[in-house]
């Protein structure tokens, strides 16, 4: 994360950590690990937050150890905060900002260095920005001039 390494103020909060995916953390994707992903996501689609990932958390685990981080937030209206994390805690993350149930967590597309900006008025958030990529354009056309040759 440059904004680290360029010395700008930052706090680590374990409640912003990924879920814990258990015994499959860090697995190669094989057919059959591919195969236990999508019936947990279509478990917690149909409601199911409750169960966990074998050996890992469930969404209502991940949704109860945010909400202190989001009280802090609510906290400091007037703050501008950058909260850079992984896609299915984002996720979960987002759908308690914006009053969503956690089986919605999939409504929120994600890509890697996605950006959502969201507003608070006092009682709720709103969004602003939707996993928007056009800050990573930039970086597109700089990777494009190394592969072309100078003239």
């Amino acid at each position: 994360m440059a904004f680290v390494k360029d010395g700008i103020p930052h706090e680590e909060f374990a409640a912003l950590n990924e879920i814990s995916w258990g015994s499959r953390e860090g697995q190669r994707i094989t057919p059959e690990e591919d195969a236990y992903y999508h019936q947990m996501l279509k478990a917690w689609q149909d409601g199911q937050t409750s169960l966990p990932v074998e050996g890992g958390e469930s969404p209502d685990e991940v949704a109860i150890r945010q909400r202190p981080f989001i009280e802090l937030i609510k906290s400091k209206p007037e703050e501008c905060i950058l909260i850079c994390m992984h896609g299915r805690a984002m996720r979960m993350l987002l759908c308690q900002l914006l009053n969503y149930p956690l089986r919605s967590m999939d409504m929120f597309e994600h890509q890697n260095l996605g950006l959502y900006i969201l507003s608070f008025t006092g009682n709720q958030f709103t969004v602003e920005l939707y996993n928007n990529t056009d800050h990573l354009k930039v970086l597109d056309a700089v990777e494009a001039d190394k592969l072309i040759p100078a003239k």
